[in-house]
């Protein structure tokens, strides 16, 4: 069993993984590459100034790899509560996982499968930290949103998934913060600089 299985390899869930996977939980992603992302070009990423939305998904797997995320070129056939999560299925394997974060853009079946609750909009329906009616899983982008389709917010609620997850291990609220080694110093001396 693994602590988490991503479904879907675009913002959100590479995001998700991201977080899950660096902060020591062991995540597996399904991905069979059908992400919109392919059609896009961005110019509102915060922090990024122009990128080919499938330059971007080249370099969001590499950070994802690096990390240590197993990804398979998968599709996910089934989602189904098991008692101690969840099991996740293929046409040619079975994944069990403490959590499950579904990332799988407009397309809601495997939420559905699962018995997670809908709203009026006929979106997911989640709570801030896009946790679905189903204990320990987790709807992200445009699963919980009838229009709001951006590639930030999709990674935003990938982030706020895998944030929750973390908060549920380790029994505070969790922050990822990295702070380079001589970030400390680079503040200390520009405080010394202000208060000459």
């Amino acid at each position: 069993m693994v602590d988490v299985v991503v479904v879907g390899g675009g913002p959100a869930g590479l995001s998700a993984a991201l977080f899950t996977q660096k902060n020591g939980l062991d995540t597996v992603v399904f991905d069979t590459d059908g992400t919109w992302m392919h059609k896009a070009h961005l110019f509102n990423y915060l922090g990024i100034g122009s990128v080919d939305g499938s330059a971007f998904l080249e370099t969001a797997r590499a950070q994802v790899d690096h990390f240590g995320v197993e990804r398979h070129d998968a599709e996910v056939t089934g989602v189904s509560a098991n008692g101690d999560g969840f099991t996740v299925s293929t046409d040619d394997e079975e994944h069990d996982a403490r959590y499950v974060i579904l990332a799988t853009g407009a397309n809601r079946d495997l939420a559905e499968d699962l018995g997670c609750a809908f709203t009026d909009d006929d979106v997911v329906d989640v709570d801030v930290t896009m946790e679905t009616s189903v204990e320990d899983a987790y709807a992200t982008g445009a699963m919980v949103r009838a229009e709001e389709w951006q590639a930030v917010i999709s990674a935003g609620d990938g982030a706020a998934a895998a944030l929750n997850v973390l908060t549920k291990e380790r029994g505070d609220h969790y922050h990822d913060f990295d702070v380079p080694d001589d970030a400390v110093e680079a503040v200390e001396t520009a405080i010394d600089a202000d208060e000459d």
